[in-house]
């Protein structure tokens, strides 16, 4: 991989508007790992190419032991194939046959001061010509900084306005409601942005909407590599080493239990190693766990709530 970190990458014309899409996520993914390898200071990310079996293929990206990411990974593929018809039911497919293209993203950070990270951009056509986008960020703190969460809603508010001004508040309901874990009845974390099926001519014209996904893979590089320097150098106890330890139990569950990336990635024969990079190294799970009232721990745990307005709710007791 090159050792200077290149500009955000612009969309270059291909072939077809497919490859035009893969190409600059395949670009993205190179820009991303020089970011997040800039702000750890000392971690590489190790590559392993794989091939699809129905076409196509991916990138995985693993960076492991940095001096700030314990566990991180940015994953680029670019698949196509034909799933069963029962996996086209479960995943609202209206076509069996498939062209996937997209870059995943999670980084779970040494220190429990510095929040773990998920982002996902990706485009979809279906065997009957529809096609459209999706994807999201969101922060999961293992203690919420009030502050840090309010920018780091702000920043995607100002992405998201010039693309359209209803897209962060609709999306922003759209990652509480969707990163939720219902046998918690608590949010996976602060929140962010989610978005599925922007569909191509529905939704907006393609450009526009490929415009748009660029900002969010902008916005997650940008807000999230400066985060990792705020915090790193932040002390930390025992204790809140074993908060962070729980916190990732959570953030397993969810992935394992609701996410549909990892179902999609399972359900058409996608590579098990690259769909289950997003769980932490370590977690644990303590039957019963209760914070102590008035503790750090109670207030983050009183946090993770739908509908908090991350813009102006802070500043107050959770």
């Amino acid at each position: 991989m090159p050792t200077t970190a290149p500009d955000f990458p612009t969309p270059a014309a291909a072939a077809t508007f497919r490859d035009t899409v893969a190409e600059w996520m395949r670009q993205f993914q190179d820009w991303l790992c020089q970011q997040l390898e800039a702000a750890d200071g000392l971690g590489r990310f190790q590559e392993d190419a794989w091939q699809h079996h129905g076409g196509g293929g991916g990138r995985s990206r693993v960076l492991t032991q940095g001096n700030i990411i314990e566990k991180g990974g940015v994953n680029f593929s670019a698949v196509q194939g034909t799933m069963s018809e029962q996996s086209a039911r479960v995943l609202l497919m209206p076509n069996p046959e498939y062209f996937a293209t997209g870059v995943s993203v999670v980084q779970h950070p040494r220190s429990p001061m510095v929040p773990i990270s998920h982002m996902n951009v990706r485009y979809f056509e279906a065997g009957n010509g529809e096609a459209w986008f999706g994807g999201g960020l969101d922060l999961t703190p293992i203690y919420v900084d009030e502050q840090q969460a309010r920018w780091f809603h702000e920043q995607i508010a100002d992405a998201c306005a010039p693309h359209n001004p209803t897209y962060y508040a609709r999306f922003k309901q759209w990652a509480d409601d969707y990163f939720y874990l219902t046998h918690r009845q608590e949010t996976r974390g602060i929140g962010g942005i989610f978005f599925d099926r922007l569909t191509v001519g529905k939704d907006g014209d393609r450009d526009a909407l490929f415009a748009f996904v660029r900002a969010v893979g902008e916005v997650y590089g940008r807000t999230y590599c400066e985060l990792l320097r705020q915090n790193a150098s932040l002390p930390y106890t025992e204790q809140q080493k074993q908060w962070q330890l729980v916190r990732r139990g959570r953030y397993a569950e969810f992935n394992l239990a609701i996410d549909r990336g990892t179902r999609f990635g399972l359900e058409t024969g996608g590579r098990t190693e690259s769909i289950l990079m997003s769980l932490p190294p370590q977690a644990e799970w303590h039957y019963n766990l209760t914070p102590a009232p008035g503790s750090a721990e109670a207030t983050t745990q009183a946090w993770l709530r739908k509908g908090v307005d991350w813009l102006t709710e802070t500043s107050r007791t959770a």
